[in-house]
């Protein structure tokens, strides 16, 4: 693949073509997805939740399954590319610190980590090469982990993600927000972002990219973020519509069926808000569904199985298997606009081609 975009350099790790494929939980990004977008030079990302589910392991041993599912992932995508691999980390899940670690000792290039500020995530890869990437959605965040990570531990992020209201899945952002994002525009939060960045890079002498996401379609946006001072781009919700994505035909259908009024903002068991499709379940949710929840183990730090209307890792894991009537599907907003199913390799040449013409247009 021809690319006269600017390689994404992250701590001395180049990412040749700067798009980074977003982490999406449970099961819809692997090592397959993963493996693909690194073998078109971009950053393939396994997302870490959920790997476990659909093993009688993971109703025995929970960290166990997920551990395990998470190495053989990554094994597999290191049989499949010789490109550069991440792992997505939620802050909120229970067993965040021995993901962390799998991660670092089956040799990820970099853990992208957000669902709350990860504090302490140097601290479990101290000595080691795996980059270290917080997800943020303003530069107070950003401000606060750089401070943090300095005081305790004396190092800085190796870039930062900042993700804007348009992403799909769980967000950090309010009801309201969602609902309304043009309120906190992600070329806006780009911005504080990189103000707040740009003068640790002064006056420490680092460098700390910083990558956009949520909501980013097409070349043409690309451009755009990149004209704003962005190093690279996250995408998510087109990989999925891609034949290497392994999540069932039904999920990648949904997509292409979607319209723009079948995109939702649900309230999620575990307290963060979302951006969803309609499903059944989500509909009978809304109306006052709720239903008994026996959980052998807590995925998510904050989740109350006795207080919440159904289980979220079950309903994201049914959407991977297809049953959607009793799935939740995230998706990001411009869903709507996916129209086929395509390879990584048709989607990564279009977006770079269409960037390449849109910034020879600002040139």
């Amino acid at each position: 693949m021809s690319n006269k975009l600017k390689p994404l350099i992250i701590g001395g790790t180049e990412i040749e073509i700067p798009i980074v494929q977003g982490g999406m939980g449970v099961q819809v990004s692997t090592a397959s997805l993963a493996s693909a977008v690194a073998n078109c030079g971009g950053a393939g990302t396994i997302a870490s939740v959920g790997l476990g589910f659909g093993t009688e392991e993971n109703e025995v041993d929970f960290v166990k399954a997920s551990r395990e599912g998470l190495q053989r992932q990554m094994r597999r995508a290191r049989e499949l590319t010789k490109g550069v691999i991440g792992v997505n980390v939620l802050v909120a899940l229970s067993n965040y610190e021995d993901l962390v670690r799998t991660a670092i000792s089956e040799k990820a290039d970099f853990i992208v980590s957000g669902a709350g500020l990860p504090l302490r995530l140097p601290e479990f890869a101290e000595g080691k090469s795996t980059k270290l990437i917080p997800i943020v959605s303003s530069g107070r965040a950003a401000n606060i982990i750089i401070k943090s990570w300095r005081k305790r531990y004396n190092r800085t992020p190796d870039a930062f993600v900042v993700e804007g209201p348009l992403a799909g899945g769980p967000l950090g952002f309010s009801f309201e927000d969602l609902e309304s994002p043009r309120k906190n525009p992600l070329e806006d939060l780009l911005k504080d972002v990189l103000e707040a960045v740009n003068g640790y890079e002064k006056d420490l002498g680092v460098n700390i990219p910083v990558i956009a996401a949520g909501g980013i379609f097409d070349g043409r946006d690309i451009a755009k973020f990149f004209k704003i001072g962005a190093k690279g781009v996250q995408i998510a919700t087109r990989f999925v519509a891609t034949f290497e994505c392994d999540v069932s035909d039904k999920f990648k259908q949904l997509y292409i069926a979607a319209k723009e009024s079948d995109i939702v903002i649900i309230k999620s068991p575990v307290g963060m808000p979302g951006r969803a499709l309609k499903t059944k379940l989500v509909e009978e949710v809304e109306h006052g569904r709720r239903e008994s929840i026996k959980c052998n183990y807590r995925c998510l730090k904050t989740c109350n199985p006795s207080a919440a209307p159904y289980c979220i890792a079950h309903a994201l894991h049914n959407a991977i298997l297809g049953d959607i009537d009793n799935a939740v599907v995230f998706a990001g907003s411009n869903v709507s606009r996916v129209d086929k199913i395509v390879s990584v390799k048709e989607l990564m040449d279009d977006i770079v081609s269409e960037a390449i013409e849109e910034l020879d247009k600002i040139i």
